[in-house]
């Protein structure tokens, strides 16, 4: 973008935005995008790497690199490109119609006028580079409902970005994989030693966050979620209780009958007909 003699820029132009349209660019050092009245849609831009820059309408820039995560709200200027003295910039961008209950999904820091801004790290920047490739692959891969699918990745990049909202329940990155762990395997043997290691950390230091972050040391949140689980299949199928003690990961269906009982108050029988309306059994 050169601009005229007059040193005014030269508009950029809009892109038609249905619903969501996104894509990824891997941009040189002179690496401008301008337009004075922004776009009616949401911009989202996701750094993957080399480093960036934003301008606000008040003069001031926020320069950014891999991991940084910027947002642009309807009607605000597009000024952003390639950093001074950067080799290039490689982004990650979503122009987007939300649907009105990403509302939340949406309320971030603002770093400069109109300009919001999250730092991803570690897990959290994972998904969110692997769902804005997915939304951009479903958006241009052809299939029916393909906008819709798109839709869908971006949300999810969006509720992973969420969860690093200053001010709200931050989750450490290192735990994520350790929460998709023990959901994915309810009905194996699960240890502190071993989810440590599936976080990288020592036990010690894994129960501390886990005290610190979601109230309850590893294995009681183990036990919680087995529960949870339980529950769910007891209201939802027809299984034995020797059958959903199994599938939450307990051998003996005594015990996992004491243990239901500690965190609902009834028995698994009970909890069943309850939730069916039904007399249990005598």
């Amino acid at each position: 973008m050169m601009g005229d003699p007059a040193g005014v820029p030269t508009e950029t132009a809009t892109p038609t935005v249905p619903r969501v349209l996104t894509g990824s660019f891997a941009e040189g050092p002179s690496y401008v995008t301008w337009r004075s009245r922004g776009t009616t849609d949401w911009l989202v831009v996701h750094t993957t790497g080399g480093r960036g820059r934003f301008g606000a309408v008040d003069g001031r820039s926020l320069v950014v690199g891999r991991g940084d995560l910027v947002l642009l709200r309807p009607g605000v200027r597009h000024d952003y490109g390639t950093a001074a003295g950067a080799d290039g910039w490689e982004l990650q961008w979503a122009h987007v119609h939300p649907r009105p209950d990403w509302a939340p999904l949406l309320d971030w820091p603002e770093a400069l006028p109109g300009v919001r801004h999250l730092h991803l790290a570690g897990e959290v920047h994972a998904r969110v580079r692997e769902s804005f490739a997915r939304a951009t692959a479903l958006g241009q891969g052809g299939l029916a409902q393909a906008e819709l699918f798109a839709l869908n990745a971006l949300e999810t990049a969006l509720l992973w970005a969420a969860t690093q909202v200053p001010g709200t329940s931050t989750l450490d990155p290192r735990l994520i994989s350790v929460l998709e762990d023990v959901g994915a395997r309810l009905a194996e043997p699960l240890t502190v030693a071993g989810l440590a290691r599936r976080a990288g950390l020592s036990p010690s230091r894994l129960t501390h966050l886990f005290s610190e972050q979601l109230g309850v040391p590893p294995m009681r949140f183990v036990e919680r979620q087995r529960m949870q689980a339980a529950r769910q299949l007891l209201e939802l199928t027809s299984r034995p209780v020797a059958e959903v003690a199994r599938a939450v990961g307990y051998d003996d269906p005594l015990y996992f009958s004491t243990r239901f009982r500690r965190h609902t108050g009834c028995s698994p029988t009970a909890h069943r007909a309850r939730s069916t309306g039904a007399l249990p059994s005598s």
